[in-house]
Parts: C-alpha cells; sequence; structure tokens
C-alpha cells in the first residue's frame, strides 16, 4: 500500500495514470471519469454547498465544484497532493491527515452538505470503512448525503469474477467495496454500478 510519501511522489503523474486506464476500460480505473462526473452533477445541484471530500488528491472533482461555487473542505495524507489541489483551490480548507486515523481536527467543528471520498476509502479495511462512515455521518446537515465513488462491487462474486480477469494487475493490498456485505450496517445504502469495476454508494 502506498503511503504518504509515495503519493508524494506520484502526485504529478496521478491524473494521466488514472485517464489512461478509464480510457481504455481497464481495472481499476474503469468509469473513473462518469463516477466523478455523476457526482460532480449530484453535489452541484444544491447551491454554494459545504462540500468535504476525503482523500481529495490533486483536486479533480473539488476544483471543478469550487469553481461553481461551493465551500469545499477537504483531508488528504500527501502534502504533494495538497500543494498541486491548494493552486487551483486557494480558498478551500485543506488539511493533512491519514483518515485511517479519523477526521483532521478542523473537520470535526463542522457539517456538511456532502460528503464525497474517490478512489480514497478502498485503503481502509472493511471494519475501519464502517467504523469511519459512522464519524462521517454524524457529521452531515439535515439533508445531506455521503457520495463514495469508488472500485466497487454490489457482490463478492462480482469481486471474485473482476480479480481473476484483472490477473497480476489485481492490486492484493485495496480492500474494495461490496455493497451486499454493507447493507447490514446501513440499510439505506444505495449503489449505482458505473463499470465492471466501479461504482458509486450513496449514504443519506
Amino acid at each position: 500500500m502506498l503511503d504518504s510519501k509515495g503519493f508524494d511522489l506520484w502526485a504529478d503523474g496521478y491524473d494521466k495514470s488514472v485517464g489512461v486506464s478509464d480510457e481504455e476500460n481497464t481495472y481499476p480505473f474503469a468509469g473513473y471519469k462518469e463516477v466523478l462526473g455523476t457526482i460532480f452533477q449530484t453535489v452541484a445541484k444544491k447551491p454554494n454547498a459545504a462540500v468535504l471530500d476525503i482523500g481529495f488528491g490533486t483536486g479533480i472533482l473539488t476544483t471543478k465544484l469550487y469553481e461553481q461555487g461551493c465551500a469545499i473542505y477537504g483531508q488528504d495524507f500527501s502534502s504533494r497532493m495538497i500543494a498541486l489541489a491548494s493552486e487551483k483551490m486557494p480558498g478551500a480548507q485543506l488539511y493533512q491527515g491519514d483518515f485511517a486515523q479519523g477526521l483532521a481536527a478542523p473537520l470535526l467543528c463542522r457539517r456538511y452538505d456532502f460528503i464525497v471520498a474517490t478512489y480514497s476509502l478502498h485503503h481502509l479495511t472493511d471494519e475501519q470503512k464502517v467504523e469511519f462512515l459512522h464519524v462521517l455521518l454524524a457529521h452531515l446537515k439535515e439533508g445531506g448525503r455521503i457520495l463514495i465513488g469508488d472500485i466497487a462491487f454490489e457482490t463478492r462474486e462480482q469481486l471474485l469474477q473482476c480479480r481473476q480477469a484483472a490477473g497480476e494487475a489485481w492490486d492484493e493490498e485495496e480492500i474494495y467495496f461490496v455493497v451486499d456485505e454493507l447493507r447490514s450496517a446501513f440499510p439505506t445504502l444505495s449503489f449505482a454500478q458505473i463499470s465492471f469495476c466501479a461504482g458509486i454508494l450513496s449514504f443519506p
């Protein structure tokens, strides 16, 4: 698994490497642009929304929301990613911190219309995901939503099929979402499959 230094080294080429996988419709980033586009359209419907982005990377999604007038808050554990995103969003409140350890203290003082996470939470174990999602839900405004775009599958069988097809490209250190297995903890969870390996989870 990449640590913060690993992401720092990858930061400048990150957007390009993701784009190649998306355009070629290959694991792991097949459907990436549609995932981000769908989340953007959902959030942009609410004028001046307060948005918290967990693991915002270079700010591809949040920059677009920032330009639409959203108030942007974020946490990422890569200082280089934060520097790149801050150049695009000078008015955003971005904090460094490992979300496996929870939210950075300044972010705990607020509530948000939307909390988004794209291709970041697969670094948490299934148990950590459940615990962290409960924390995030407590920081939503009334009527708010968590939107997670990531490598995700409705069932464990679908995940295993993708793993077999990916072969040596499969990342054994990443832990992907299996929606059926999350529903016991989050009965109102909804899921939209975007590509064979990606989807959007919504927590109202």
